[in-house]
């Protein structure tokens, strides 16, 4: 299943509609009217989104709410952990490097 959501999540479309299920429950004509996608189109993604488990359908009559289930982010989160020290001794050696004072250069030296 960790396949699935990394799948899910690669593609921005997908990552867009989870970001839009954040504030709640969104019918998926709604969810439609955000891109300038078909409505096929949203629906095939939201399908794979249900697929992975990051949403699930409700249905309301004619219309059909999908919901955030962000449960198998967590999958995401235990795999990226180990990276971030990682990337954070990256960025600290950056920091530094940017903070420190500034070499002259040949054209700032007097000749």
């Amino acid at each position: 299943m960790a396949t699935d959501v990394f799948s899910a999540l690669a593609n921005p479309v997908r990552r867009r509609l989870l970001d839009a299920l954040l504030d709640g429950p969104r019918a998926a004509g709604d969810l439609a009217g955000r891109f300038e996608l078909s409505r096929p189109a949203v629906s095939e993604h939201l399908q794979v989104l249900r697929q992975a488990g990051l949403v699930r359908e409700e249905p309301r009559g004619r219309q059909r709410y999908y919901h955030l289930d962000p449960a198998p982010l967590a999958q995401v989160g235990a795999w990226l952990h180990p990276f971030e020290h990682y990337w954070r001794g990256r960025l600290t050696a950056l920091a530094d490097l940017l903070d420190a004072e500034p070499t002259p250069t040949e054209k700032d030296t007097p000749a």
